[in-house]
């Protein structure tokens, strides 16, 4: 795939046969042979699963108040956490839009490592870069950490038995060693279930992928691909940038607003979501449970009982643990939870019940 970047883990995917696929910028692993999406969905959900996610972002700002200036540009406060926990945040535009959704790690008062999507790491570094004043700078560290998810009921069990902390609080993460290199374990993910995402050093991540398969067999370990990633955030309401979050979908709209430190004086794009919010935004994200056969898909248009229009789903899969179809859809405001409104499904009008995300229960935190 020409002009996709890899992950340090790219030869264990192939060896593992991986679908690959171009995501974000990387060639990455969409499900692996003989498992599939549904099995390693299922994985996570009663055992334990380990996605390469190396291919997110990674940031530092470094210098003297670079937390501060970080909270002064990203919308969440970090006037919240200490050093030694995370916080998700968001990097809005002056208009409120959300130029990219992120992880913030704070080490100190002077040094804070963001990880961004993908695809907007770039933007986010050079956007940080352009506002920081001379004494603080703004790095790109994009291939100096893999990232490896490990998520699922087991994962406290696999994490231990590679002698890596597993007892912090949800958002806190810990500077660990393994075998003498150093791993950043923070106890977070995207799945819904209890989990880490463990940050060694870019190529430290092929032995320690390896130790995590080997060291999860009795437990039911299953290496998970993105595919999976995608159907168990959906299944929790969780947004995806570029579908649920963009520079045209503001936290208001997506109910992303406890993401927003609305009493800090400055921020990005404080003064258009203050008054969008002030004034209601005029569509909001819900979520959609197909009532037949049919699955949502993305930009798939909604419209009510009476076929006006009301919105499009952002997002849309066949959910494995409810056997049936789920999105979520920006709709118009005045739907409410329990509406019956219909997805244009290839030409037909398919009926679906407005609800309210997650689609199923997250596990204890």
């Amino acid at each position: 795939m020409a002009d996709l970047r890899r992950s340090p883990l790219y030869d264990r995917h192939v060896d593992l046969g991986a679908k690959l696929a171009g995501f974000g910028g990387w060639e990455m692993p969409i499900e692996y042979a003989g498992r599939g999406v549904l099995a390693e969905h299922q994985a996570v959900r009663g055992a334990v699963g380990v996605f390469d996610v190396s291919h997110l972002g990674k940031a530092e700002v470094a210098g003297p108040g670079a937390a501060d200036f970080v909270n002064a540009c990203l919308t969440n406060d970090l006037g919240r956490i200490a050093p030694g926990q995370a916080q998700y945040t968001l990097c809005c535009d002056d208009n409120g839009g959300v130029v990219d959704d992120l992880i913030v790690y704070l080490f100190s008062a002077d040094r804070v490592l963001l990880v961004p999507n993908a695809a907007n790491n770039a933007e986010v570094v050079a956007r940080l870069a352009a506002a920081a004043p001379p004494e603080i700078t703004v790095t790109d560290r994009h291939t100096a950490y893999g990232v490896l998810a490990v998520q699922g009921p087991a994962a406290p069990e696999l994490v231990a038995a590679l002698g890596l902390p597993t007892d912090g609080a949800y958002m806190s993460y810990a500077e660990a060693d393994w075998k003498g290199h150093p791993v950043i374990v923070c106890r977070s993910g995207y799945t819904g279930e209890r989990g880490y995402e463990l940050l060694p050093a870019w190529d430290d991540s092929p032995a320690l992928w390896d130790a995590l398969l080997a060291a999860g067999e009795p437990l039911g370990v299953s290496p998970a691909g993105l595919g999976a990633r995608d159907t168990l955030r959906t299944e929790m309401g969780y947004p995806l940038h570029g579908q649920d979050l963009s520079p045209s979908i503001s936290p208001v709209q997506a109910r992303s607003g406890w993401a927003v430190g609305w009493a800090k004086e400055r921020f990005w794009g404080r003064d258009a979501l203050l008054a969008e919010r002030e004034a209601g935004a005029a569509r909001l994200l819900w979520g959609l449970r197909s009532t037949s056969r049919a699955i949502p898909r993305p930009h798939m248009a909604v419209t009510s009982a009476a076929g006006e229009p009301l919105g499009e789903v952002t997002s849309g899969t066949f959910s494995p643990t409810l056997r049936e179809g789920i999105g979520l859809a920006l709709l118009a405001r005045g739907v409410a939870e329990g509406d019956t409104v219909n997805v244009d499904v290839r030409g037909r009008p398919s009926p679906m019940t407005v609800v309210r995300p997650p689609f199923v229960p997250s596990s204890p935190r």
